[in-house]
């Protein structure tokens, strides 16, 4: 098993990839850390986990970024040490840039960028003393590039990646690893629970994600990537191309990019 007794600590695993990320890291002999706002499904993704006596429930809100510490010391006063954090929770968007409320922004960025730097800020200490360690981040093709109704979201992940791309670079001789993985479309809710202009829940599953992956396949190539220690793993169907026109035709990306629709509740 490619994780044998190794603890690992993923964040938003109620559902989604998280659920299917810990359901694979099971399968592959880690001791589960599972996170999320909702400790119900949290207990039911554990009890559909292989060896549910192995995993525990440590709930959390990654906006309430004041109480990290407390759900920090809690995973290390029952396991002992964290081998990998998978920062994996968030929201999604749906609202043209000019439409959305600041609030909702500041909303975004504290959950999707804040609340996984601060997580990992209050855990790096005791890996750093440890001298091993893992750091994995669920960004998204969105870390790359940008789209319509997507602003914050897209600058959250843009975000993200600044962070642990320079994390990386610091830490490198420590013995501690950073990877970023970057889903395109996966199969999930995550369209359902974007958060609109004001707030609002999107509502519905977008084409685009009914057409899309699975988790499961999403979460496997994660892990196999985490195994092989890969600095960036991108998953996904055809958008996955967008990172690479952006990176070398970036003015190909900006053509296409201008052609996507978005009405300000349904994307095209």
């Amino acid at each position: 098993m490619k994780f044998s007794g190794q603890v690992v600590w993923i964040t938003g695993a109620s559902s989604g990839i998280g659920e299917a990320l810990a359901c694979a890291f099971a399968r592959e002999g880690a001791k589960l850390i599972l996170s999320s706002r909702r400790p119900d499904e949290l207990d039911r993704v554990r009890r559909a986990c292989v060896r549910p006596d192995d995993h525990i429930i440590v709930p959390l809100d990654l906006a309430r970024t004041e109480l990290l510490p407390l759900a920090v010391g809690e995973a290390l006063a029952r396991r002992g040490h964290i081998d990998i954090l998978v920062n994996n929770g968030g929201v999604s968007q749906r609202a043209l840039a000019q439409n959305a409320s600041l609030e909702v922004e500041r909303a975004l960025m504290e959950v999707n960028y804040f609340g996984p730097v601060a997580l990992t800020k209050t855990l790096l200490p005791f890996m750093l003393k440890r001298g091993r360690g893992h750091l994995v981040v669920v960004s998204s093709v969105m870390g790359y590039v940008g789209t319509p109704g997507r602003s914050t979201y897209a600058a959250a992940k843009h975000a993200l990646h600044g962070w642990f791309d320079s994390l990386r670079a610091e830490i490198h001789r420590t013995g501690l690893k950073v990877t970023i993985a970057c889903p395109g479309y996966v199969r999930t809710a995550v369209s359902d629970n974007a958060l609109g202009a004001r707030g609002e829940k999107h509502g519905e599953t977008d084409r685009t994600h009914r057409d899309a992956i699975t988790p499961q396949h999403c979460a496997a190539a994660i892990i196999n990537g985490v195994a092989r220690g890969r600095e960036e793993i991108y998953v996904g169907g055809r958008e996955v191309f967008a990172i690479y026109l952006k990176r070398y035709v970036p003015w190909v990306w900006s053509r296409l990019v201008r052609r996507m629709k978005f009405s300000g509740a349904n994307p095209q």
